[in-house]
């Protein structure tokens, strides 16, 4: 029993062995559990992370070289001296440095306050994230975040800047991947290139250290910042909104510079911890006065120029959309230098709206410098005038604001020096001198009428065109009678003289019979008018303007400074060329003149237009432009029917000059004289500042006559070679290839009689004291030709003026083609009645009634002295009046009757006599005139059209002494009439200026 007890007590012992061998199986299971845990909890995070990196793409090396390397770059406009405009339109500041341009000071601030371990972490700084978690949990005052220089820049250029959890990890995956594919320099000059340090003096926000050193200290030179400004700097990416020192407007913030100081201690306490400065060096930075360091006060480039500098992104744009587009048809210079003109620039489709904001997006961001053409002292003077409101009318509160617009061109290069975009950018954005389309009045005679017609030969300045009335089809009142602005027609005239007095039928029979109106448009469109449509080759009146939309007033001063350019047209531009961020030029314009018409033409359409201004429609530039004794200038006014647009072009053999005045609506017109001559006023005032603030721009005092111009004396008549029956002459300019070279067949000696102001040829039995035998003038259209048009017209127009109205001036001296038209009844005619005398400063005034007959060709008045025989005193024709004014005194104690007589000599005498006692009438005849055509009608108080008054007529004696300027009319003859102008629409009248 013993033993068997022993035995079991014996088997016992190995229990306790057991107990150990449970406690390591324990220990084991713990570990393999505690493994598999980790091995879960890692797959779980391994889970997690892959959950949130799923959708992000995984980034090559290449990728992420391309993105860091890329930046938005600020881009800068330049006057053409080099001076800066401003930065292009964009409410950021972002300027490139390299590493080497660095100063060392500027890294170790920003390292000591953002990532003091930066060179020894690869993208993750685990003591820097505990800190800033310590610092968080504690709330202490100082936290420096936890976030590597690294992760701030994957942040910045991979992900938004939202705080969630899934962006921090895929910030630490990102900023691994960029240590692995990045060196340091890299990554400090990235960061330093990208980050934001809130808003520089002028309000902009600034982007990188560059930028910012720039914007608030001033300074272009990084090497220049001292270590105070530097702490400053680095202080404020942690939270720019917060630190920084101006407002969006560049307004000065006490509270948020005062903080900015603040963290600017802290910078300098930590480079002191982290031995980057001394003790000395941190104590002087500490009494460093860095707000009298700031940068002073700017205003944006857009509040001082904002009209140019939306004209130079609008016109850069093109430019980069064209140099794109070239690319990608692979027939531009590729990446190379683009010598593109302006033409191929300026014609962006309306339909590539999405591609031009593209290229205009391109322009912002890729630090491009747009040099342009704009003259600072040119803009500036130009803006003098155009922003002082006693230049202008008042502001109307109906109509606005009176607008005006202004264009100076280079006439040699076709460069825009300058502009008036408008009065004010706060009120209207829109620039008026590109972008507006309005009717150009008379300026367009020039372009479409007299230069096509000049240079064809088809006139020259004493070539002789017929201001009378011309009838044109209009559908809706049947036909259309252009008018002249002074409501007559002034006849025979030559062309210097109509463009003078901007006469509007000369005008239009230059356009529509001798040039043609296809011609007219060709050669307009050579000289940059691009607005013509289909619609205005219909459109019998567009050469005065009656355009389907008109033309802009840098197109219109581009085509006239062709003129001022011997014929040799640029188009104009206003980029002179485009640098990349590189300094690469990828774009630089090219002068290409193309010679439309000849210098001889140039220079006779530049003397008739020097005209306008000494003795034409341009009185107002030529009172108040100060410079004519130093700097010559010629020019053309132009105006609309109801004065909505008024317009003068005018040039020096150096620049052109273009002024339009209007309001913004059309419907709202221009009242009185002074604002109809606004534009003639205002081109004065704009050129004498111009010449003022910028004289070197005037090198040439004077036009230069080109070979083949010569003088010379020819009819006044017909412009032709003068004969023995020539009594009337012009001296003048001609284009040698165009000579006349015929001899005056527009003249000859007739007797006729005249008849509601036309001439016809006599009846036999008509009295030869009715008839008149002088010269008379051959013209292209006989005056009776064009009655009996009127008469027919009248009978489908609604609306018209009497047939008298429409008889030009000298319709009495056109040569007779058809016999008088009234036709002998064969009784004498009904007498005249009512005959009555009274005195009017002591002379004699008969009146009377008219005969009823219809062949009456006039009348005749007798006078009886002291109870005398009555002898004949003076005769009047039908259509002169009914009224003789007689130099017999109040006391003559005369009688007076009067008769009618017909055309076969049939005469009847008053029944009325007038005065003493009646004596037995002796008809006596009048003497005949000596003077052939230049004797007044008898009892009219008018002289004869034609004589030296007429204004209808420039004369020049040949070989007189008194010898008429080069290329000009004697001036001392040139006169009479009013300011002249024209008529123009598609329907409808229109009268211009």
């Amino acid at each position: 029993m013993v033993e068997e007890n022993k035995k079991k007590n014996a088997k016992k012992r190995p229990a306790r062995r057991s107990w150990l061998r449970r406690f390591g199986s324990v220990v084991k299971w713990m570990f393999i559990l505690g493994v598999l845990g980790i091995l879960f909890a890692g797959g779980a995070m391994a889970g997690y992370i892959t959950s949130i990196v799923k959708s992000d793409p995984v980034r090559s090396e290449q990728f992420i070289q391309q993105q860091v390397s890329q930046n938005a770059i600020t881009g800068f406009a330049y006057f053409r001296d080099g001076s800066p405009i401003g930065q292009l339109r964009t409410e950021e500041d972002r300027r490139l440095v390299e590493y080497n341009n660095i100063p060392q000071i500027v890294i170790d601030a920003v390292l000591a306050i953002e990532d003091n371990n930066f060179y020894q972490h690869k993208g993750i700084d685990l003591n820097g994230t505990l800190r800033a978690i310590k610092q968080k949990l504690l709330n202490e005052s100082v936290q420096t975040g936890g976030s590597t220089l690294t992760q701030q820049l994957a942040r910045r250029v991979f992900l938004n800047l939202d705080k969630t959890e899934d962006r921090k990890v895929k910030e630490i995956l990102l900023s691994l991947r960029l240590e692995r594919f990045l060196s340091k320099q890299e990554i400090i000059t990235a960061y330093l290139n990208k980050v934001p340090f809130g808003n520089g003096s002028n309000g902009y926000n600034v982007y990188g250290i560059k930028a910012a050193a720039k914007g608030i200290f001033g300074q272009d030179n990084l090497d220049k910042l001292n270590i105070a400004q530097a702490a400053y700097l680095a202080g404020l990416p942690q939270l720019p909104s917060a630190y920084s020192a101006f407002s969006g407007t560049g307004e000065f913030n006490e509270t948020a510079f005062n903080r900015a100081m603040d963290r600017q201690r802290l910078v300098l306490r930590r480079m002191l911890e982290e031995n980057k400065i001394t003790q000395s060096q941190y104590d002087e930075a500490l009494t460093f006065d860095i707000k009298g360091s700031l940068a002073p006060y700017t205003k944006k480039a857009y509040a001082t120029y904002p009209y140019l500098m939306l004209e130079t992104e609008r016109k850069a744009s093109e430019i980069l959309l064209s140099l794109n587009q070239n690319k990608t048809d692979n027939t531009g210079t590729g990446t190379g230098t683009s010598t593109t003109t302006s033409t191929s620039t300026s014609k962006t489709p309306t339909d590539n709206k999405q591609l031009l904001e593209a290229a205009r997006q391109q322009l912002m961001t890729g630090g491009y410098r747009v040099y342009t053409t704009i003259d600072k002292k040119v803009y500036s003077a130009m803006h003098s005038i155009s922003e002082d409101s006693s230049n202008f009318t008042k502001d109307s509160k109906t109509k606005g604001v009176e607008q005006t617009a202004g264009m100076m061109i280079d006439n040699k290069t076709g460069a825009i020096l300058g502009m008036i975009e408008g009065r004010d950018f706060n009120i209207e954005q829109m620039n008026y001198a590109t972008q507006m389309v309005r009717q150009p009045g008379s300026t367009m005679k020039p372009i479409a009428a007299y230069l096509p017609a000049l240079d064809a030969g088809l006139i020259q300045p004493a070539g002789i065109l017929d201001d009378a009335p011309i009838i044109l089809k209009d559908g809706g009142k049947g036909f259309h009678i252009p008018k002249n602005s002074n409501n007559r027609y002034q006849g025979l005239v030559t062309a210097r003289y109509a463009l003078n007095k901007s006469l509007n039928l000369p005008a239009l029979k230059l356009f529509n019979e001798k040039v043609g109106i296809d011609n007219a448009w060709a050669f307009a469109k050579k000289l940059g008018i691009t607005t013509i449509q289909e619609q205005d080759y219909s459109a019998k009146t567009g050469v005065l303007g009656g355009l389907r939309y008109g033309v802009s007033v840098e197109e219109l001063t581009n085509a006239y400074s062709a003129i001022g350019n011997k014929g040799a047209f640029n188009d104009a531009y206003m980029i002179d060329k485009i640098v990349d961020s590189e300094g690469k030029i990828v774009y630089q314009h090219k002068v290409n003149p193309e010679q439309v018409f000849s210098e001889q033409t140039a220079y006779l359409m530049t003397d008739m237009l020097r005209t306008v201004i000494t003795d034409g429609t341009a009185s107002t530039v030529k009172s108040k432009y100060k410079h004519f004794k130093d700097i010559p200038i010629v020019g053309k006014t132009g105006s609309t029917q109801n004065y909505a647009d008024v317009w003068f072009m005018g040039y020096t053999p150096d620049v052109t000059l273009g002024m339009w005045v209007g309001y913004k609506e059309q419907i709202n017109t221009l009242q009185g004289d002074t604002q109809r001559r606004q534009a003639q006023s205002l081109w004065a005032k704009v050129m004498n500042a111009v010449i003022d603030k910028q004289p070197d721009l005037f090198v040439t005092d004077k036009f230069t006559q080109p070979e083949g111009i010569v003088k010379k004396t020819v009819s006044a008549y017909s412009g032709k070679l003068p004969t023995s029956l020539t009594d009337r002459f012009n001296t003048d300019l001609f284009n040698a290839k165009y000579v006349p070279t015929t001899s005056d067949d527009g003249i000859s000696k007739a007797r006729y009689i005249t008849y509601n102001g036309v001439n016809y040829i006599p009846h036999d039995g008509t009295p030869d004291d009715f008839l008149r035998e002088k010269i008379v003038v051959k013209r292209e259209k006989p005056i009776q030709e064009l009655v009996k048009e009127l008469l027919a017209a009248f009978t489908k127009m609604k609306d018209h003026e009497s047939l008298s109205y429409y008889m030009p001036a000298d319709a009495k001296s056109d040569v007779p083609t058809e016999v008088d038209p009234r036709v002998d009844d064969g009784n004498p005619p009904t007498p005249p009645g009512n005959v009555n005398v009274s005195y009017s400063t002591g002379k004699a005034v008969i009146s009377f009634t008219p005969s009823g007959s219809p062949d009456v060709v006039g009348y005749r008045l007798y006078r009886s002295l002291n109870g005398g025989s009555f002898q004949k005193q003076a005769v009047l024709s039908v259509g002169e009046g009914t009224v003789f004014q007689s130099s017999t005194p109040a006391g003559a104690n005369a009688t007076f009757y009067v008769t009618a007589v017909d055309v076969g000599g049939h005469e009847t005498a008053s029944g009325t006599i007038a005065g003493g006692p009646i004596a037995t009438p002796e008809p006596t005849d009048l003497p005949e005139p000596t003077d052939s055509g230049s004797e007044p009608t008898p009892g009219s108080d008018n002289p004869e059209v034609g004589s030296p008054d007429d204004p209808g007529v420039i004369l020049q004696q040949p070989g007189s002494t008194d010898s008429p300027p080069a290329g000009g009319a004697n001036p001392g003859n040139n006169s009479g009439g009013n300011s002249a102008g024209g008529t123009g629409a598609n329907t409808g009248s229109v009268t211009t200026h």
